[in-house]
C-alpha cells in the first residue's frame, strides 16, 4: 500500500508497504481522510515525543470504510463507515492507504458529516472533552483558554458554551480568530489579544481584576508564564502541551496550584481503549444531535509526503486560521 513512512534518519518519504492484515480483534480500514496534529512534527524534533513514536508510519487519526474484520470482531461489518485515533495501538499510523486497529478504539461516524470532518474530530474531540470531564466547574468559576482558537480550544469552548457555561476568557492573535471567537458565541470583552503589551495585566483587566480560578493553556512555553502569573493561589493549571518552562514551574509551585494534566496517552498506557470508543461515541451523539458542530477544517492535499511536509509547516507557522488540515486519500 502507499504510504508516507519515516525512515532511519527521522526523515520522512514517499513509499509502499505491505497492507496490514487484522487480528482477531481487529478492523482493516480503508483511509478516506486524515487529520494533522502538532505532535506529527514534534515527535521529529524532540526527544521525549520520539518515544512514543511506534511505527514508521505516523498520523494518528482517521476516518475510513472498514473493508475486513477479524473473526472474534462483534461491534462492525465491512462497509461501516468509521473513525478514530489511531494513538499508540502498535498499528500503523494514518499515513497510509488502510490501517488495522483494534475495534475497541473505533466509533461509527457520525451520520451527517462528512469523511474529512469526521477526521478532523478524534485527536481534538477527545482533548476537549478530557479537558471538559476534568474541569468540575461551578456557576462562579472563572476560566482562562489559551490558543483558544485551535483545534482543543474552539472544540472546548463549543462544548462549554452547550453546556450554558461562559465565564470563559480567552487569548488570540488576530481580528479573524476574534471573529471565529464572537461567531462561536463569546462576547467581544472575553478575548484578549496576547500580542499586545502588558498581556498578564490586559487579562486580569478583563476579568474584573480577578485572578482566575482555572487556566486551560493550550500553548505552552512563554503562554505558561502569563497564565500562571494570572492564576489564583491554589488555582488549577491544565497543561495540555508539556510545554511549561522553569519560569512557570516556580509560579506554580510557589502559588501552591494544582496542575492537571491532561493526555490521552494514559489510557493507552492501561489498556483502557474503551475511553476511545466512549469518547468518541458521546462526540458522534453531540453532533448528530446538533448540540455542537464538528470543528472547523481545511483540505490541504492528497496522500503524498508533499501534504504532510505542507501540514506540518502550516502547523508550526501557526497558518491553520482555526481550521483543522486534513490529508485525504483517494
Amino acid at each position: 500500500m502507499k504510504a508516507v513512512i519515516l525512515n532511519t534518519n527521522f526523515q520522512l518519504e514517499n513509499g509502499f508497504t505491505e497492507k496490514p492484515h487484522p487480528k482477531s480483534n481487529e478492523v482493516l480500514i480503508q483511509i478516506k481522510a486524515s487529520g494533522f496534529n502538532p505532535i506529527d512534527y514534534q515527535m521529529l524534533e524532540n526527544e521525549l515525543e520520539r518515544k512514543l513514536i511506534s511505527s514508521p508510519i505516523l498520523g494518528r487519526e482517521l476516518s475510513g470504510i472498514i473493508v475486513e474484520t477479524g473473526d472474534k470482531v462483534t461491534h462492525f461489518t465491512v462497509g461501516d463507515e468509521v473513525y478514530c485515533g489511531s494513538g499508540s495501538m502498535g498499528s500503523n499510523g494514518s499515513y497510509a492507504e488502510y490501517i488495522a486497529v483494534p475495534e475497541s478504539i473505533v466509533a461509527l461516524k457520525p451520520s451527517n458529516i462528512s469523511f474529512e470532518q469526521a477526521a478532523a474530530i478524534p485527536s481534538v474531540g477527545m482533548t476537549a472533552l478530557q479537558i471538559f470531564n476534568r474541569l468540575s466547574l461551578d456557576i462562579n468559576t472563572n476560566l482562562l483558554i489559551t490558543g483558544a482558537t485551535g483545534g482543543v480550544g474552539s472544540f472546548l469552548i463549543k462544548l462549554l458554551l452547550a453546556n450554558h457555561y461562559n465565564k470563559i476568557m480567552a487569548t488570540v492573535g488576530t481580528e479573524e480568530n476574534r471573529n471565529i471567537l464572537l461567531k462561536m458565541g463569546l462576547n467581544n470583552h472575553q478575548i484578549v489579544n496576547y500580542k499586545e503589551d502588558n498581556l498578564a495585566e490586559n487579562l486580569l483587566k478583563a476579568n474584573n481584576n480577578l485572578p482566575f480560578d482555572i487556566g486551560v493553556d493550550l500553548v505552552g512555553n512563554y503562554m505558561s508564564e502569563i497564565t500562571a502569573e494570572v492564576l489564583k493561589i491554589n488555582g488549577f493549571y491544565f497543561d495540555v502541551t508539556a510545554l511549561t518552562n522553569p519560569e512557570s514551574r516556580e509560579m506554580l509551585f510557589n502559588k501552591g496550584n494544582v496542575i492537571v494534566n491532561i493526555s490521552n496517552y494514559a489510557h493507552s498506557l492501561s489498556k483502557n481503549y474503551a475511553y476511545y470508543k466512549n469518547s468518541l461515541n458521546e462526540i458522534s451523539r453531540l453532533i448528530e444531535n446538533n448540540i455542537i458542530a464538528p470543528p472547523k477544517y481545511k483540505t490541504i492535499g492528497n496522500l503524498s509526503l508533499e501534504t504532510v511536509l505542507k501540514a506540518q509547516s502550516m502547523l508550526k507557522n501557526n497558518q491553520t486560521q482555526g481550521n483543522k488540515l486534513i490529508m485525504t486519500h483517494e
